[in-house]
């Protein structure tokens, strides 16, 4: 699994010109599931993004999470995030999960997040045409790869 996280102020989904969900300050994260992933990397790539310190305590430190700073999530299904560049212009998408196995992979996902934030996350609708608004906070912006956990 690939994330960008990203420290937002703010962030919605729209999806045929509708607001489907939208946050203020917390975390917008883009998902990437691949073939290889399975259960193990849902639960590491969750439990790194709920324990992410990159909200400012009282000194303006870097030292709080989501939960701590009464900030939300908002997962959007993107498998642009496997996108092979290596050979001419047009990427290739070969390495993304087919939907039988990204669905189940990214629906485990969010329930597992939203278990270790203790609240709702927030999403856009898997496989959809999404308009995706920010406004990043920092800015910040974190890459987090199951495969690079060692």
């Amino acid at each position: 699994m690939r994330a960008v996280i990203q420290r937002v102020n703010s962030a919605s989904v729209n999806i045929e010109g509708n607001c489907h969900a939208e946050i203020g300050k917390g975390f917008l994260v883009l998902l990437g599931v691949e073939e290889a992933d399975g259960s193990e990397d849902v639960e590491w790539l969750a439990q790194k993004i709920a324990g992410l310190r990159v909200f400012a305590d009282e000194q303006g430190l870097m030292n709080i999470n989501v939960q701590d700073a009464g900030g939300d999530i908002l997962v959007v299904s993107q498998f642009t995030l496997f996108a092979s560049t290596k050979k001419g212009n047009r990427p290739s998408f070969i390495r993304s999960a087919k939907p039988d196995i990204a669905i189940p992979l990214y629906e485990s996902f969010n329930k597992t997040l939203s278990t270790l934030i203790g609240k709702q996350i927030y999403t856009g609708i898997f496989g959809a045409d999404m308009q995706v608004e920010l406004v990043n906070d920092g800015p910040v912006t974190i890459l987090m790869d199951t495969k690079n956990k060692e």
